[in-house]
């Protein structure tokens, strides 16, 4: 995802020539990921990159991103980007300039195969997964045990068995080389991605109206191909994933349905017990095919 990025810096390093450079300092070996936003608040950078839940405790708006079905595109058209970018600013104080890798859905991996009840449904009762805050009460709601563990212990874990599954997308498992415990895929996907791209406002209205223009059309234009690329990627990798003998466990019907409820059904109920005022309006841009 971060190599991704570098294709934004380069497009607005290019189109903008003579005009606005963009300087890359580098990623958490530089500044700890969660600090990041706040130092583009307060002026020390001008432009992050990263997962936005980082800051659900100060923004619990930012699930919806993650309970999101509609493309960037659709949430430019019916307002919902508009409004998420009032409410980043107002909560972190940063302008959003893009919806980065949309599309990108979680999966449950295992080491063993789950169990499946007779209905067709999988039981995780009881399974420690390695999860993360956006999915954890999913995972609660379904009867795992969520595991908290950074990415660079995942592999450790899973070779001493701290736990039996992961949550992950299907980009980045080979790359990880994950794939030598995890043996078993539960599909539907579900989620989507939370990454963002964004500025500190003074810095931007500091830019000229030319170099303005030129960061805006590559920020829509990298969510648009930022997409494209990921799901050329996923792709790929599943197919990888796939031959080298990772079985699929695919729900159906009714079953399919229920799982992605539960899991799109935790974020939102997450937002609502956050009691945002926005609640009504982000659940109707971004979750339109069940808005209340």
């Amino acid at each position: 995802m971060s190599q991704d990025f570098l294709e934004f810096v380069t497009d607005v390093n290019e189109k903008g020539e003579g005009i606005v450079k963009i300087q890359l300092m580098g990623g958490p070996e530089v500044m700890p990921s969660a600090q990041q936003i706040d130092a583009v608040k307060r002026g020390i950078i001008d432009i992050q990159y990263g997962p936005a839940t980082y800051h659900l405790g100060s923004a619990p708006e930012i699930d919806a991103f993650v309970g999101a079905t509609v493309s960037p595109e659709e949430a430019r058209e019916n307002g919902g980007f508009e409004l998420m970018q009032t409410i980043l600013q107002d909560r972190l104080g940063v302008r959003m300039l893009s919806m980065a890798q949309a599309g990108l859905e979680f999966y449950v991996w295992t080491v063993d195969k789950p169990k499946i009840k007779e209905d067709g449904s999988v039981d995780l009762n009881g399974m420690r997964l390695r999860s993360q805050p956006i999915y954890q009460s999913f995972f609660e709601g379904m009867g795992a045990v969520p595991v908290s563990v950074g990415v660079p212990d995942v592999y450790t874990g899973l070779e001493r068995g701290t736990f039996d599954g992961i949550g992950w997308p299907i980009a980045g498992v080979t790359d990880f080389s994950w794939d030598k415990y995890l043996k078993y895929r539960i599909d539907p996907g579900f989620f989507n991605s939370d990454l963002i791209i964004v500025i500190n406002p003074e810095s931007y209205a500091d830019l000229s109206g030319e170099a303005r223009a030129v960061i805006d059309q590559a920020a829509l234009e990298y969510e648009r191909d930022s997409r494209q690329r990921l799901a050329e990627l996923t792709a790929e990798t599943d197919k990888k994933v796939r031959d080298a003998g990772i079985e699929v466990i695919t729900l159906e019907g009714s079953t399919a349905t229920d799982y992605l409820d539960g899991a799109f059904g935790s974020a939102w109920a997450r937002l609502k017990a956050s009691d945002s005022t926005h609640y009504d309006e982000l659940r109707a841009a971004f979750y339109p095919s069940d808005a209340e």
